[in-house]
């Protein structure tokens, strides 16, 4: 099954920044439209950005204004540019394809953000 592989979580406080990352095996990447959610501790996951293959991109409400999301097709990686981090930010953080999607990966294992007030 293709793998997707976050990465670039950690402990940040309040007001920081954080880089994360994510790669996908397989050379359809590119066709995709691509997606970041997060799933913090009694919550559901919830999509909070995501690219289409031609580089248009939606945020939540929540993020927007603070997060960008990027993709490097030739790389079959994806990007989440997190500031000015809030404790509520504090959740583990999973890409994919957006709901609805024709295709999804398997989940892949997340990468932890943990923001200290």
């Amino acid at each position: 099954q293709v793998q997707l592989v976050e990465s670039g979580g950690g402990l940040v406080q309040a007001g920081g920044s954080l880089r994360l990352s994510c790669a996908a095996e397989g050379s359809t990447f590119s066709i995709y439209a691509m997606a970041w959610y997060r799933q913090a501790p009694g919550k559901q996951r919830e999509l909070i950005a995501y690219i289409t293959s031609d580089f248009s991109t939606t945020y939540a409400d929540s993020v927007k204004g603070r997060f960008t999301i990027s993709r490097d097709n030739a790389k079959n990686a994806m990007y989440l540019q997190m500031n000015s981090l809030k404790p509520e930010d504090t959740a583990v953080y999973y890409c994919n394809t957006p709901y609805g999607s024709s295709f999804h990966y398997a989940w892949g294992q997340g990468t932890q953000v943990t923001v200290s007030s």
